[in-house]
């Protein structure tokens, strides 16, 4: 008997909820709006609806901004309110007597489940919070790279356009080095070969006088036959003179030989640290003074000439970085020049380079590669007597110069730490002043360091470096 009836009430327990369950799960979707009660408010997403229920009929229904949120009506006590855009607006119900039985406050916020879902698919591995504010969306959390930003803030901006606030950080390290190498070589190969003849007659009352190259000139024709010093060109290396004299008539030969070879070596390694999205600037050179004319006279205004290099780096995702680069190098050109006033200004001669590129931590890439080559074969000679077979290579000269330029520009990028202060060195960390035993009776220009610092700068700064100081490289 007592089996029996707890099997029995067990048996209306469960009669009992599963008649009570749909009732719960039906009240979920469903307002009921009381009359004579205060301004409700109610919560609609976009493209999203819900049902509400009047406790009496009503005969008039409308609302304030119908591009908010739309109605319909389903029965005289039921309501059906659709979210069309992001913003509030006010439902008004009205009875068959044209009194007022409530006002009701409509939130439509953007569909954040569907915002949600697409965020988790695009970036997994990401922690973003999302939440709402008024009629905007608020992302927060921690984010990996500027790439992986950028997406998650396209995806927001398309439910709610130009409604949307970055409150997200992004992680990882966010400085950048710079490390650039420029390599210059000048390599000139200069020859020339010049003979020249000369004839004049001893005779002062009469005669006729010939010369040709450094021989035809004023000085060296008075100077045949009377033993004076011939005049060469200026920084001539090699030369060889012959002269004799028949009688009246005295004949000189002269042979000059110049070669010059050169080579000229630039190297720069500056090294900056700019953090992401900062722009950097460096100059290893000088500022050249140009006279400018204005208004009241003449100023003078100074473009910079040397090494430079301006960059802006931009870490888009973990270790990849975006890169615009404007490098240059210049120098003064004293073989152009302009009269101003009266002084001469020199022209530049300037090769430089800006690009954009994407590389990986610790990845090299040479942005500039200059490669010129310039050749010149002059032949001066006396006409017709130039021409004649073996005699005329006295009356002829052949100058050759050749000139070759290579530049070359690297780049590597690091990501980098800062470190603690006791860390760093400085090179003069390791020269000590001598005192004047050591100066004068030993002759030493740096003291003997003795002993080794306790601290851990002086136990760096005893080591012996090569590289970069003063950052911890990824």
């Amino acid at each position: 008997m007592i089996l029996r009836n707890l099997l029995t009430a067990g048996l209306f327990g469960l009669c009992a909820t599963a008649v009570v369950a749909p009732v719960e799960v039906q009240a979920q979707n469903v307002l009921r709006v009381m009359r004579g009660a205060t301004t409700s408010s109610i919560k609609v997403s976009v493209n999203r609806a819900i049902v509400m229920e009047s406790d009496q009929p009503f005969a008039e229904l409308s609302v304030a901004n119908p591009g908010i949120a739309d109605i319909a009506t389903l029965s005289d006590t039921t309501i059906y309110v659709l979210g069309k855009a992001p913003g509030r607006t006010t439902l008004t119900l009205l009875g068959a007597d044209g009194k007022l039985i409530t006002n009701v406050d409509v939130h439509v916020s953007p569909d954040l489940a569907e915002f949600k879902e697409r965020l988790r698919a695009i970036l997994p591995r990401e922690k973003i919070e999302v939440r709402t504010a008024n009629d905007g969306i608020v992302l927060s959390g921690r984010i990996s790279g500027k790439q992986k930003l950028d997406r998650a803030l396209d995806l927001a901006q398309r439910y709610a356009p130009d409604r949307v606030t970055n409150l997200m950080t992004v992680g990882g390290s966010q400085q950048v080095m710079l490390k650039v190498r420029f390599a210059e070589m000048n390599r000139s190969v200069a020859k020339e070969l010049s003979a020249s003849i000369g004839v004049r007659g001893l005779d002062g009352n009469g005669g006729g006088i010939l010369g040709s190259g450094q021989l035809g000139t004023n000085t060296n024709l008075t100077a045949i036959g009377n033993g004076t010093a011939l005049t060469l060109m200026g920084e001539r290396q090699g030369a060889i003179g012959l002269g004799f004299s028949s009688g009246g008539l005295a004949i000189g030969l002269m042979l000059e030989a110049l070669e010059t070879k050169g080579m000229i070596r630039t190297l720069a390694e500056p090294n900056l640290v700019a953090i992401s999205g900062a722009e950097s600037y460096f100059l290893a050179g000088g500022e050249y003074p140009i006279p400018v004319a204005d208004g009241d006279g003449i100023k003078i205004e100074y473009k910079p000439f040397g090494v430079e290099l301006k960059f802006r780096p931009t870490v888009v995702d973990g270790d990849l970085i975006n890169l615009l680069i404007e490098t240059g190098v210049s120098e003064i050109d004293s073989t152009v020049t302009v009269n101003v006033g009266t002084g001469t200004v020199f022209g530049f001669s300037r090769r430089e380079a800006k690009t954009v590129v994407e590389m990986r931590d610790g990845q090299s890439i040479s942005i500039a590669g200059l490669l010129t080559d310039d050749f010149t074969d002059l032949v001066s000679q006396v006409p017709w007597l130039g021409d004649i077979p073996i005699l005329g290579a006295l009356f002829r000269s052949a100058d050759y110069n050749r000139q070759q330029t290579e530049l070359v520009v690297i780049v590597t990028a690091h990501l980098v730490t800062p470190v603690d202060g006791d860390m760093l060195a400085l090179p003069t960390d390791r020269v000590k002043i001598p005192n004047e035993k050591e100066l004068f009776l030993l002759g030493n220009v740096s003291g003997n360091r003795k002993g080794g610092s306790t601290s851990t700068a002086g136990s760096v700064a005893s080591q012996d470096f090569s590289g970069s100081y003063g950052y911890v490289m990824e």
